[in-house]
């Protein structure tokens, strides 16, 4: 069973005093660590970034991924959130020199963190998300083609935008995105998104904000209400916890909203379109399955459309079968390489 720890440790574990994972692993020559312990003994501790279990987002995801691994697998798995930046290396050292087989961590902003500590625990093996690691033989990086999906939610509120069938909407064709920072998990997303826009509605003004903040749901609504105020009536949230206030602002000002990461319609079910989804928790089952079964891969691993590693989650009723259609036939081009979708924003 879980536990979930303490939300931060303490004290940082100096580097003169850290102990090696005593996980059952090893290095076979070609650089994959080996030899997974038993399920029953198979410890799995998952450390989130600073937006917590609570974003409803990719932190809840990965959880979500970790507890299908105890019902299905067996493993017993422990959670820590971070409180802040200062905490993630003193929480992913905690699980390692426990003797955790799999040490998981949830986001790019832990990348730094992860290179220190998967060295000095050479037998415990490490994933992080949304980060492309290379070269370390214990780690593996789950990434997702999160431009695919932006594209597609871009796509669809292009669409809607310009045939102005929905209620609420003006005739002003702004839409506007709060990132929850200037990185490459949220850009990707926007960029796609970006590109949608362009794809169905050329004439669709597209209005940028970044928080700075993942777990600022104060400031997510005060960026939101601001992007009503300047005529946004569909805002996408890219922005974790923070985009929890983007959702909650458009719904008090009977706008639309489009969810990230996780189907968020549960939120607001009439104010929310549909969701970007990120596969968090599949690669989060999938990777520790991987350890659990000695299939372990070290480097990148790819979720795109293709793999369902991405996707769009349920779509408003209100929302014309029309533009569901021509949304589908968008995603099956991306599917066979018709349509190609950079990961690169517009400026």
């Amino acid at each position: 069973m879980k536990k979930h720890l303490a939300a931060t440790i303490a004290a940082a574990i100096t580097l003169g005093t850290l102990v090696a994972g005593c996980g059952n692993t090893g290095t076979n020559s070609a650089g994959n660590t080996t030899g997974a312990a038993s399920k029953t003994n198979f410890k799995v501790g998952l450390v989130t970034d600073t937006g917590g279990l609570n974003d409803h987002g990719f932190n809840y995801l990965a959880d979500q991924g970790l507890v299908q691994a105890e019902k299905q697998l067996g493993v017993t798995g422990s959670v820590v959130q971070s409180q802040d930046a200062n905490s993630y290396v003193p929480n992913l050292q905690r699980f390692a020199s426990q003797g955790y087989n799999l040490v998981i961590a949830v986001g790019f902003l832990m990348e730094d963190a992860v290179k220190q500590v998967a060295p000095q625990y050479p037998n415990t093996k490490f994933l992080i998300i949304d980060d492309p690691i290379t070269g370390i033989s214990n780690v593996t990086s789950a990434m997702f083609k999160t431009e695919q999906c932006g594209y597609l939610v871009g796509a669809m509120a292009g669409l809607l935008e310009k045939q102005n069938k929905l209620p609420g909407l003006n005739s002003q064709n702004i839409l506007g995105v709060v990132g929850g920072q200037n990185i490459p998990p949220v850009t990707s997303y926007i960029a796609g998104f970006q590109q949608g826009v362009q794809k169905t509605d050329p004439g669709a003004k597209v209005e940028v904000t970044f928080a700075n903040s993942f777990s600022d749901q104060a400031l997510g609504s005060q960026i939101a209400q601001q992007e009503i105020s300047d005529g946004a009536d569909i805002l996408f949230q890219v922005a974790g916890g923070t985009g929890i206030g983007v959702i909650n602002a458009a719904k008090s000002k009977h706008v639309y909203a489009i969810g990230v990461d996780a189907d968020q319609a549960y939120l607001a079910k009439d104010t929310v379109l549909t969701s970007a989804t990120k596969g968090v928790d599949t690669a989060t089952f999938d990777v520790i399955q991987q350890a659990v079964n000695n299939q372990w891969k070290s480097g990148i691993q790819y979720f795109d459309l293709k793999n369902n590693g991405v996707g769009l989650g349920s779509i408003n009723a209100n929302v014309p079968s029309d533009v569901k259609q021509q949304v589908d036939a968008l995603a099956q081009q991306i599917k066979d390489g018709t349509i190609t979708v950079s990961a690169n924003m517009q400026q």
